[in-house]
């Protein structure tokens, strides 16, 4: 069931990620009118790229559980990662392709160099989000798993602790919460990215003002001139490295400080419906985050390949008119870039690292299991 319902997972990811589809070539064709028509149809498409993987999870944890109990759904878990190889690969491609376009670029090479490289990088966007998808399929299962390690470790103390039921008020108020953590941990991620950007332009306008500087200091006719000091990389690639530790501190004491303060004022009841509502609601938006991005990404690829045709509806109605393309620089891959821009940190930070959020507050929950049924719910009696 794991390796089924990862295979229908990847198909659905492709089709919703690639250029090769329709889902993506809508995108590209809202780039036709506006930046903000992208925007509302690249986030569409996430939304609705959520309904095959969560079916097929559902089946796989109605199936294994009715089979194997918990046991069936850890096994599950097990039959989707068995493909981690292949998708820690895969994954992989899409920034070595991307990197290699980079290098491309900066060297000056010929542009066919450059379109060769988008080929590969638009088939890696697509082979990335096709790994995410495992990883985040595998994420549910695990901490489902875990889940139900929580639930028995609290029942070993408590004997009626083994029933969740929801509708008890702090089971449903732990729900709740934890459905909002995922929010506020991609909040927090994607406010990271955006404030490091900032600072990233900010330093690079700096540098850029004083080559100006010293090129009319010398009396150069070049707008800017490089020296041994400018520009200097290093100070730029220590604003992403600083960022990259210092704004991932509060995320990071989200996940591990959340089972145990609020099953300390709570109690174990609170945790689970926590723990509950953080899986359901995080799979949701790791999925939609992963394919939003994958396909704003394709989308500017198909656009910046002269794909995009600008007048089809008139060559569909007279076919004796010729055809135009879009091409960059144009309104249209404006817009497309735009969509990348917003898709990025939707696809390389805050859908990936929802992960770590749901499979390591499962554990933290699990590791103090005990001390939260022996000691919480100072509040919650």
């Amino acid at each position: 069931m794991g390796l089924w319902s990862g295979l229908l997972i990847g198909l659905s990811t492709e089709y919703y990620t690639s250029h090769s589809y329709g889902p993506t070539r809508q995108l590209a064709e809202a780039c036709l009118y506006d930046a903000a028509t992208n925007v509302i149809k690249g986030l569409a498409l996430g939304y609705m790229s959520n309904v095959i993987p969560i079916i097929c999870l559902a089946v796989t944890v109605l199936l294994t559980f009715q089979w194997a109990a918990m046991y069936g759904v850890a096994l599950a878990a097990l039959g989707m990662l068995g493909c981690l190889p292949v998708c820690l690969a895969i994954d992989g491609y899409g920034p070595i392709s991307d990197n290699a376009g980079g290098i491309a670029e900066m060297c000056n090479l010929h542009e066919d160099i450059r379109k060769h490289t988008d080929e590969l990088d638009a088939a890696g966007n697509t082979t990335a989000a096709i790994g995410k998808g495992f990883a985040i399929g595998s994420a549910c299962l695990v901490a489902l798993a875990l889940f139900g390690a929580f639930i028995t470790r609290v029942a070993e103390v408590h004997p009626n602790a083994h029933i969740v039921n929801i509708l008890q008020p702090y089971t449903f108020a732990g729900l709740l919460f934890g459905a909002m953590i995922p929010y506020a941990f991609s909040a927090l991620t994607m406010a990271a990215v955006g404030e490091a950007a900032e600072e990233m332009i900010g330093e690079i306008e700096s540098q850029v003002g004083e080559m100006k500087k010293e090129a009319l200091r010398i009396g150069s006719p070049a707008v800017m001139v490089k020296t041994k000091d400018f520009p200097d990389h290093n100070r730029c690639v220590k604003i992403s490295t600083t960022a990259s530790l210092k704004k991932m501190i509060a995320p990071g004491m989200i996940v591990i400080l959340s089972p145990l303060l609020f099953g300390t004022l709570f109690g174990y009841k609170f945790v689970s419906g926590m723990l509950a509502g953080t899986i359901t609601s995080g799979i949701q938006i790791a999925f939609s985050a992963s394919n939003t991005g994958g396909a704003w990404d394709n989308a500017k690829k198909y656009v910046e390949a002269g794909l995009l045709q600008k007048n089809a509806k008139e060559c569909k109605a007279d076919p004796s008119l010729k055809p135009i393309f879009v091409k960059k620089g144009d309104l249209a891959h404006k817009a497309a870039v735009c969509g990348d821009t917003v898709g990025d940190p939707l696809k390389d930070t805050s859908g990936p690292a929802i992960n770590i959020l749901i499979k390591l507050m499962a554990i933290t929950s699990l590791v103090f299991g005990t001390f939260i049924v022996e000691y919480g719910g100072l509040i919650g009696g």
